[in-house]
């Protein structure tokens, strides 16, 4: 052994490396580590100094198949590759590299730098063939022995998997016995919770509503912390939207046990991809295999619905009901190419929003215009009055389970923020005990447990007061005088449709249960097909809206009371007899001055002016000139209210009767 090593190599580093592959093994397997330690005796035994010999152990819990999260590892290989280590020292092939791509590498910058390897069996000179190719053959076993050892660790899991009995990490909301049988959780409040998900789902249809439903109505999410000191303990926050998605996609929910719902890959770059994987790749599906939160069958009707209102599926989705006024979002479907159509709202009158159905597929992948644009305000009115016309007793029902819905659902979420009460009531008893138990004359634990009581306190005061505002808010939206209007069902819906306080939303909910799909043509007038739920249809023409310049024309009625009104009063006072007489400007406003003044001059109407001049009367100078006296004697005698006046403009200015023929100089202008 002592014949390879030459006084060159001892003037260069001997590296020794040291390598686990996880933390657990760092932690419990200390005697593999001590002897891969120990090699530096070795090194001192062949000649080597203190000073010349560098431990490499920053590697410690990463694994040896790959080398891009080994910075230890390229640290050596950098260092053999300058030429300045003469010896590498490792207890086996596999502390160096499990892979062997990495090993022949160093094996090759090992030989045309002539360092030499040791470990525990002997010393080897990779620039000699038959040591290489020994060298290279521990490499080949060392990365076959991890194959073996993957794989059966590899399938006994997929053998219990299949079977079933595999361990698995359990959602919130689910938990295992001591006996590891799946049950819901014994927090009541946490099953209320997930239920509360579920519901609300399946009333709403959407999973970015379900959110809205829940910060609106003050409800907190549970989440079991997965580590750290609290390991195991259900904390409570704002949901967000991915839990609701978890929640949603989660077989678990339903009852059934499935492995292999998602693939891990590693990148080039050594850092790990999670893929989802299809349903029908999933390697284990075993339903009912423990209780669930819902049936299979809810599970794939949530599945579905979550795939419809994705934005992949834009030419065959259902989107759920949204808060914009456009009755029937989608619904609607192009009458010429058979596309369904997408909203666009604009302001009317600066406070009005008005839909619009647009075609825009062939606008967005091929430029091309628009397949067709229809107005949405009278085709929605249209469909409403119908709706109104047609409803039954049996359609209607299902309409009426909406509002019904929603007073169940306000009680579920009285009794979850009453659950939320109990919850901050028992930690702020616990907090109270421990703050009592502890021994006053201890004021450090004392001080810090009096602050955790206070802050426990805090809590539950601000969890009343949530439930007593929205309960009393719940209280207002269902109340028992609206319960007891159990009237004719035809005269119900009327009610409910005409309702101010029935929301946009729940309109549309009550649209899709009776209506499939609108199909609509633009011609002189929008022609719509009507496809009900059940397969009947009605056809119904919707006269189109008039052009915009032609909305904004004042009625000839509007037009002729101001002319008329304009040879007695002035613009000021036509604009107040216009308002009282219940008349209003294109866009239902109340007249004022300005409006009556722009319609006059647009539409050639004389003034009051030209009208007083018609009729004779003179200005204050032609009267002044008349009797030979100042304009300003004029003015003067008419604001002392000796001589009259009649105004013509809302700033006072007036015309005056003309004198008569051979008149003397008036009394009052002596």
């Amino acid at each position: 052994m002592l014949q390879h090593v030459t006084a060159h190599h001892l003037t260069r580093l001997a590296c020794l490396y040291v390598r686990q592959s996880t933390l657990q093994q760092v932690m419990e397997n200390t005697e593999s580590t001590s002897r891969q330690y120990a090699l530096r005796e070795r090194a001192r035994a062949l000649g080597w100094a203190d000073e010349r010999i560098i431990v490499i152990d920053q590697d410690l819990g990463h694994s040896g198949a790959s080398t891009a999260d080994r910075l230890g590892f390229q640290r050596l290989v950098a260092e053999v590759g300058l030429g300045n280590v003469g010896l590498v020292l490792g207890l086996e092939v596999s502390r160096l590299a499990r892979n062997s791509s990495d090993w022949h590498h160093l094996l090759e910058i090992c030989a045309l730098t002539h360092t030499l390897i040791l470990d525990e069996e002997g010393l080897y000179d990779p620039s000699t063939f038959n040591v290489r190719l020994l060298l290279g053959l521990k490499g080949t076993m060392s990365e076959a022995e991890l194959f073996v050892l993957r794989a059966r660790l590899q399938g006994g899991i997929l053998n219990k998997a299949r079977r079933g009995a595999l361990k698995l990490a359990l959602p919130i909301g689910l938990c295992y016995t001591d006996s590891d049988t799946i049950v819901l959780d014994p927090n009541v409040q946490v099953q209320a919770t997930i239920q509360e998900v579920f519901h609300s789902f399946e009333h709403a249809g959407s999973a970015s509503a379900t959110v809205r439903h829940f910060r609106q109505e003050h409800l907190l999410f549970p989440r079991r912390v997965r580590c750290g000191p609290h390991h195991g303990e259900i904390v409570w926050g704002e949901i967000e939207h991915h839990d609701v998605l978890r929640v949603l996609h989660h077989p678990a929910y339903a009852g059934a046990y499935v492995f292999g719902r998602t693939r891990s890959t590693k990148t080039a770059d050594g850092k790990v991809h999670i893929a989802d994987v299809p349903r029908s790749e999933w390697f284990a599906l075993v339903k009912d295999a423990h209780v669930g939160y819902i049936t299979w069958e809810d599970y794939e009707r949530n599945e579905a619905q979550l795939e419809l209102n994705s934005q992949a599926y834009a030419p065959q989705r259902f989107s759920p009901p949204r808060e914009g006024p456009a009755l029937l979002q989608g619904l609607i479907i192009c009458g010429k190419c058979g596309e369904r159509m997408t909203v666009r709202y604009h302001q009317r009158g600066g406070q009005r929003i008005v839909p619009d159905y647009l075609c825009a597929r062939k606008s967005i992948q091929r430029g091309e215009n628009p397949c067709q644009r229809i107005p949405g305000s009278g085709l929605d009115r249209a469909i409403g009055e119908l709706l109104v016309e047609r409803v039954t007793p049996e359609v209607l029902a299902l309409t009426l389970a909406v509002q019904d819905e929603i007073v169940s659902r306000a009680a579920e979420a009285q009794r979850l923020r009453h659950l939320q009460v109990e919850r901050a009531q028992y930690e702020a008893d616990l907090a109270q005990r421990r703050y009592l138990k502890v021994d006053p004359d201890n004021r450090l634990v004392a001080i810090v447990l009096e602050a955790e009581w206070n802050t426990k306190l805090h809590e539950l005061e601000e969890a009343r007061a949530i439930e007593e505002q929205y309960n009393l808010d719940d209280q207002h939206q269902v109340s028992a005088q609206e319960r007891e209007e159990t009237g004719e069902v035809p005269e119900r819906f009327r009610q409910f449709w005409t309702d101010p306080k029935t929301t946009v939303r729940e309109r549309k909910r009550a649209v899709r249960f009776l209506i499939e799909d609108v199909a609509v043509h633009k011609t002189d007038q929008i022609v719509a097909h009507i496809r009900f739920k059940g397969g009947a249809t009605q056809t119904i023409n919707v006269p189109l809206p008039p052009p915009f310049a032609q909305s904004r024309l004042t009625a000839p009625e509007t037009l002729a009371a101001i002319d008329r009104l304009l040879d007695e009063y002035t613009d000021a006072q036509v604009a107040e007899q216009l308002n009282q007489q219940g008349y209003r400007t294109f866009d239902g406003l109340l007249f004022h001055s300005m409006h009556v003044s722009q319609l006059r001059r647009h539409h050639g109407l004389a003034d009051r002016y030209a009208r007083l001049r018609a009729q004779g009367l003179v200005t204050a100078e032609e009267l002044a000139h008349a009797y030979g006296v100042s304009a300003q004697v004029i003015w003067r005698r008419y604001h002392q209210g000796r001589i009259a006046g009649t105004c013509y403009n809302d700033r006072g200015s007036c015309l005056f009767s003309p004198p008569q023929e051979n008149q003397p100089l008036p009394a009052e202008l002596n």
